[in-house]
């Protein structure tokens, strides 16, 4: 008789806790999937910003090597 009531209190709060446990997985799932494209996007703007700054250095030592040629003729 006492495993019945126990039984018979124990499926409403499963019933309720059940819906409630999916929708906090779900957003769990999409707040880390949003966190992951951030961290990808943010390294994908890293290496554009890494790429520019490279392609800055060599037209500087292009100039620098112009110049240098230039006040060699003078």
């Amino acid at each position: 008789m006492h495993d019945m009531r126990f039984v018979g209190l124990l499926i409403p709060i499963v019933a309720i806790m059940m819906p409630v446990l999916i929708v906090g997985i779900v957003f769990w799932y999409k707040a880390r999937d949003r966190g992951l494209q951030a961290h990808q996007e943010l390294q994908i703007r890293q290496m554009e910003h890494e790429r520019k700054m490279k392609e800055m250095e060599i037209e500087k030592a292009k100039l620098e090597l112009e110049k240098a040629r230039a006040s060699k003729t003078l």
